[in-house]
């Protein structure tokens, strides 16, 4: 968030404040069968929703910073970032997309099982994409980069955070499927995981060729799926330009 606009720190307007979120009713918040506009909400309420979230995120990115220059550093992550955005942005189930630091993670709305393999299909195109993007690298004498793809379904709390007449604000999701999705990608792609992790939901929810090219792992003693799922066009385009 960008501060645009400067408020004097007046401590007993701020406490005022503190009184006035923490007092909010607690009815204020409410169900959703799809995930409302931005507009829709105000300081005081929120939505719970059905959503499916994805995460990806480079490992060992600290790492990195022994290898390059910061400014190399900055183009390979602006690379990174720039293309997984365009990618989930390009879906109509995306609904929101986050950025932090070496981590793009998308927001999807997803009431119909149809819906979740499509969501798993962009986990596939954006693996493919590194494929494509580590090409381009290495071509620069760049180190490859390897990533983390988490995905998990469930119910989230969308609410609106920040500070009231300053234009600093964000909208922040809540709940297990946004942390263990978030966990799911911190995981992938290390220890012997594929890069690509799912949940049990989201496993339950997809059709059977999909289930098909996952297989049953166990992450802190819960049953998950991992692969090394890739996008068919992707890789073709692959084969017949990066080499």
């Amino acid at each position: 968030m960008e501060v645009t606009n400067r408020i004097f720190y007046d401590v007993e307007k701020s406490a005022k404040r503190i009184d006035d979120i923490l007092d909010a009713s607690n009815s204020n918040y409410s169900d959703r069968d799809s995930i409302p506009a931005r507009t829709s909400l105000t300081y005081t309420n929120g939505f719970y929703v059905n959503i499916t979230a994805l995460f990806i995120d480079i490992v060992g990115s600290s790492d990195m910073t022994d290898e390059h220059r910061r400014p190399t550093l900055a183009k390979m992550y602006r690379a990174f970032i720039s293309e997984c955005t365009a990618l989930m942005n390009a879906s109509d189930l995306c609904k929101e997309i986050n950025i932090n630091g070496d981590c793009v993670w998308g927001v999807f709305e997803t009431p119909y099982k149809s819906h979740v393999d499509s969501v798993f299909s962009i986990a596939a195109q954006l693996n493919s994409l590194i494929e494509i993007l580590n090409y381009k690298l290495e071509k620069k004498g760049y180190s490859k980069i390897s990533v983390g793809i988490g995905m998990d379904d469930g119910r989230a709390l969308m609410v609106k955070a920040g500070y009231s007449g300053s234009g600093l604000n964000d909208v922040i999701w809540m709940g297990d499927v946004v942390n263990s999705a978030c966990h799911l990608a911190n995981k992938a792609g290390r220890n012997g995981k594929h890069p690509v992790l799912i949940s049990g939901v989201v496993y339950s929810n997809l059709n059977d060729h999909n289930q098909s090219i996952v297989y049953k792992t166990l992450l802190d003693g819960n049953t998950v799926y991992h692969g090394y799922i890739y996008d068919v066009e992707m890789r073709e385009w692959y084969d017949d330009n990066c080499k």
